[in-house]
């Protein structure tokens, strides 16, 4: 298998620069530029509240950027946002169907508004595709979370969209259901259909082909999974065994630790400089722990990157 070409190796799907918005005089978005390769999965990291639902909503033509520039599949997102929206497929937070309709319904509605020319062919096809055949006679409201991601990824690509923007596209689904999910997305990418997908599951961030970190309406760090721990400049210590509440405590307080997570049984103990982090926990050596030098996770750099980000509420 052939690795995935990087983002600036990749035909541009998206190319935009300075892209700025805000609500009530409060800057939501600022100056944002971003390049994403047509058939990439690029996923979005951040806070809650911190743009990366406003800044999809500007890249598929549902609002105008106060300031900046840039293409959406090859059309201004200034100018031909009626273009992009024929090409995009947008997959919002809430499930958003009619629960007393059934399946094939559904996606027969969704048809009709998109004005598909053969809309029992697209509605059988989507079905299809997702695995869903043998259920369009059930209702939507009796569906379980996974399922009815499926349905709303289906109706998502009822259009053959060349885009898709998927906001927690998995929130409060159980693990088999997530993991069929982005086997799907892995496919539709595979196909050429560029991705982009907002999360917190540090796993799901890790199927992405690269990241950006937005906090707060601005870009942090951007790239590979590799390349966002980089970013953080972190050097991470594992401590197992003994009393693990009563050594986070005292470590939080030690100059030199940026952030000491529980992880199961262990401390992720984190700071940027390695050599101060090594005299920090040299007195905690002999209580009964077991110390190992670790690689940073994502985690530990996402944890990292929220400390560093100002809060535009302020």
């Amino acid at each position: 298998m052939t690795a995935p070409l990087s983002g600036t190796a990749r035909q541009a799907a998206i190319e935009v620069e300075g892209v700025t918005n805000s609500f009530s005089g409060r800057v939501v978005v600022d100056r944002i530029a971003m390049r994403v390769g047509r058939g990439e999965i690029f996923g979005f990291l951040g806070p809650n509240g911190s743009g990366k639902t406003t800044f999809l909503r500007m890249l598929c033509g549902l609002l105008t950027p106060d300031s900046g520039s840039g293409t959406c599949l090859g059309f201004d997102i200034l100018s031909q946002s009626a273009e992009i929206k024929k090409r995009v497929g947008y997959m919002t937070q809430k499930f958003s169907f009619y629960e007393n309709l059934s399946l094939e319904e559904n996606l027969d509605f969704i048809a009709r508004i998109y004005g598909l020319p053969d809309r029992r062919r697209a509605v059988r096809e989507s079905l299809e595709q997702l695995g869903m055949a043998g259920r369009k006679h059930q209702l939507a409201g009796q569906l379980s979370g996974g399922w009815k991601r499926r349905l709303a990824l289906a109706a998502c690509m009822i259009h053959q969209p060349e885009l898709l923007l998927l906001d927690e596209p998995t929130a409060g689904v159980d693990p088999k259901a997530r993991r069929d999910f982005w086997e799907q997305i892995h496919e539709l990418s595979a196909q050429g259909i560029t991705v982009l997908v907002t999360t917190h599951y540090m796993d799901e961030a890790e199927r992405c082909h690269r990241l950006a970190y937005i906090a707060y309406g601005s870009l942090l760090a951007e790239g590979t999974t590799g390349d966002i721990i980089r970013h953080t400049r972190l050097s991470t210590w594992t401590a197992s065994g003994g009393d693990l509440h009563a050594l986070c405590s005292a470590l939080e307080k030690s100059e030199g630790v940026s952030q000491v997570v529980p992880f199961g049984n262990a401390l992720h103990v984190s700071g940027h400089d390695a050599a101060t982090l090594e005299l920090a926990i040299e007195p905690f050596r002999h209580g009964g722990h077991i110390w190992q030098r670790a690689e940073p996770s994502l985690e530990d750099a996402f944890i990292s990157l929220m400390g560093e980000a100002k809060d535009n509420f302020q």
